[in-house]
């Protein structure tokens, strides 16, 4: 059985316990889950700053997603005045939104 995947998006500002919930709950599917799921982070940025100064480093370059891999996307809350509608509102990012709407993901 193929795993589900998930594209996670990761966007300046974010907030790290919103991001958090998914690496975990996703992580443990892995462990005790009945169907484990594959969680992929991706973002415009090579690094990212969240909100509370913590920097990550997303695993795959947003301009290298095959969206044909994914089944959702999952996009984590952030904070305006750190930066995030920068990234939620790019013009390639909505169209990433799009593509996956088009595709009922």
């Amino acid at each position: 059985m193929k795993n589900k995947k998930v594209l996670l998006f990761l966007a300046q500002g974010l907030e790290e316990y919103e991001a958090a919930v998914f690496t975990d709950v996703l992580g443990w599917s892995r462990v005790i889950g009945i169907e484990p799921v594959d969680l992929i982070s991706t973002g415009l940025r090579p690094e990212i700053k969240c909100k509370w100064n913590l920097i990550v480093r997303p695993e795959i370059e947003f301009d290298k997603i095959n969206m044909e891999d994914y089944d959702t996307l999952a996009i984590p809350g952030g904070f305006k005045d750190s930066g995030y509608y920068e990234d939620t509102f790019n013009d390639r990012f909505l169209h990433l939104i799009r593509e996956f709407d088009k595709d009922k993901k």
